[in-house]
C-alpha cells in the first residue's frame, strides 16, 4: 500500500485482524467501504465501538452478553438440569440454531491445551466444578469438538462429572446423515466404527 493516506494504511491494517483476513482481503475490503458504501462503513464502526465497550460475558455460563447473565441463562423455560459445555459462543449459536436443546450451556472459551497455556483455570472449570456441585444439574453433555485437544477436554469434564455424582454424556460423532462410507475420511470412519451403538 502507498503512503498516500496513512488512515487508509491504517484501516487496511486493522481489518486484517480479523481470522482469514489477509493484506489483500483486507485492502478489497477497505475500498468496498470507500468507495461504495460508506453507510455501511458507519454503521460497522459504530456496531463495533458498542461491542468493543459493552459486550462481556455470562457471569455463568460465559458465553457473550451485555447483562450479568445472559438471555439463555435467565431464561424461565430452560431445562436447568442439562448442561451442555461447549468451547466457543459460535459452538453454542451452532447448537441452538440446529436443535431443539433446551437446556442450558457452559462456555470454556477455548480447550486444554498447555503448549498454548490454556489449563484448567482459562477455561473456567473451578466455575464449572462449584456450579456442578450446587446439585442442580443431572446431565453434562459434553460438546467439545473431536481434536486431540477437544478429546482430552472431554475426558477431564467426564471425571469432573463423575466426581459431582453427575451423569456425563458426549456428542455422537461419526458419518454424517447421507454420506457415503465410500467418501468419508479414515479417521472419521474409524471414529463411527469405534462407536457403533446396539440397534435393539
Amino acid at each position: 500500500m502507498s503512503a498516500s493516506s496513512k488512515i487508509l494504511a491504517e484501516l487496511i491494517d486493522a481489518l486484517r485482524c480479523l481470522p482469514g483476513v489477509g493484506a489483500k482481503s483486507a485492502q478489497r475490503m477497505a475500498f468496498q467501504l470507500l468507495e461504495r458504501d460508506r453507510d455501511g462503513g458507519r454503521r460497522l464502526a459504530v456496531a463495533l465501538a458498542a461491542a468493543m465497550d459493552r459486550v462481556g460475558h455470562c457471569r455463568q455460563c460465559r458465553t457473550f452478553s451485555e447483562e450479568p447473565v445472559c438471555a439463555l441463562c435467565a431464561g424461565a423455560t430452560r431445562d436447568r438440569h442439562v448442561l451442555c459445555v461447549v468451547e466457543s459462543p459460535s459452538d453454542l449459536a451452532a447448537i441452538e440454531q440446529a436443535t431443539g436443546y433446551r437446556g442450558l450451556y457452559f462456555v470454556l472459551l477455548g480447550r486444554l491445551s498447555p503448549l498454548d497455556g490454556l489449563g484448567p483455570d482459562e477455561l473456567g472449570m473451578d466455575l464449572l466444578r462449584r456450579r456442578l456441585a450446587e446439585g442442580e444439574v443431572q446431565e453434562l453433555i459434553v460438546a467439545t469438538n473431536p481434536t486431540v485437544e477437544g478429546e482430552a477436554t472431554a475426558h477431564y469434564l467426564a471425571q469432573m462429572a463423575r466426581d459431582a455424582g453427575v451423569r456425563a454424556t458426549r456428542l455422537a460423532h461419526g458419518v454424517p446423515l447421507g454420506g457415503e462410507l465410500e467418501f468419508i475420511d479414515r479417521s472419521t470412519l474409524a471414529h463411527a466404527f469405534g462407536g457403533r451403538q446396539s440397534l435393539d
